[in-house]
């Protein structure tokens, strides 16, 4: 009896220990900061907000309509910006740099991610009254976060999630995640907060966010608010030559 009392005993403290681990050590799990790179044919922009200076790659025009983008958990955002650029002319892009990455300063959290988003809003809607919303991954809770908190124009929704903390009960099934998670990325409870016409983009082998999380997220939109669009035999980060052209078509469909 003693013995297995001892077992018992140890199990539970391994268990603990490991739940320890898993609350200290979940936001280098969750963010993966890029280096500072060049980017020919972008202007950078220095925006500095509470506690950080975030570096936005810009492209300005003269015109009524801008496309802010954020990345996903482990994007360069950079490397989207010329498809972007081709793909939305008329657009002026704002593409965000998270708190350390990209050049930007700063540490990223969920609460820190989401009041740059509106400050990076701000900063664009004063030169650019229509604005248009894209977030990538990790990206789609805080585009979905500043849709439901400020007016866009359209909302696109790339390899989305119904929350960081369901997704990440597949991948930690034996652990209390809703408990451990401080950055829940909740996007299924802004929905009824957003009513921009919105683009869900899936990736139909993506095999970082599960299908059932995607479409558990789309499923609280009302139908005749989002179109869903799935790419036939694309990954999670490789999404095929279609993928700015879709978003083209629905940021200038009137």
């Amino acid at each position: 009896m003693r013995v297995a009392l001892n077992l018992l005993f140890f199990a539970a403290l391994i268990y603990v220990s490991l739940c320890a681990l898993l609350y200290f050590a979940q936001r280098s799990l969750l963010y993966f900061p890029t280096p500072a790179v060049s980017l020919p044919g972008a202007t950078p922009v220095a925006l500095t907000t509470e506690g950080a200076t975030l570096r936005l790659w810009t492209r300005p025009t003269d015109g009524d309509d801008a496309l802010i983008y954020f990345g996903g958990n482990a994007e360069d955002v950079a490397a989207s910006f010329e498809d972007f650029a081709a793909a939305l002319p008329r657009h002026a892009l704002y593409f965000v740099n998270y708190r350390s990455y990209g050049g930007s300063t700063g540490t990223p959290s969920e609460e820190a991610l989401f009041a740059d988003a509106l400050a990076v809003y701000d900063h664009v809607q004063a030169r650019h009254p229509n604005i248009a919303v894209a977030g990538r991954s990790l990206g789609s809770g805080v585009a979905a976060y500043l849709a439901s908190k400020r007016k866009v124009q359209r909302l696109v929704l790339v390899t989305p999630y119904d929350s960081i903390v369901n997704v990440a009960r597949k991948r930690f099934p034996v652990f209390p995640v809703s408990l451990i998670l401080t950055d829940k990325f909740d996007s299924a409870s802004r929905v009824p907060d957003i009513s921009a016409p919105t683009l869900a983009i899936v990736a139909e082998r993506d095999e970082v966010i599960p299908r059932r999380n995607s479409d558990a997220l789309i499923a609280r939109f009302p139908k005749i608010r989002i179109t869903v669009e799935v790419i036939p035999g694309a990954t999670h980060n490789e999404l095929g030559p279609t993928y700015p052209a879709l978003i083209s078509r629905f940021c200038n469909t009137n």
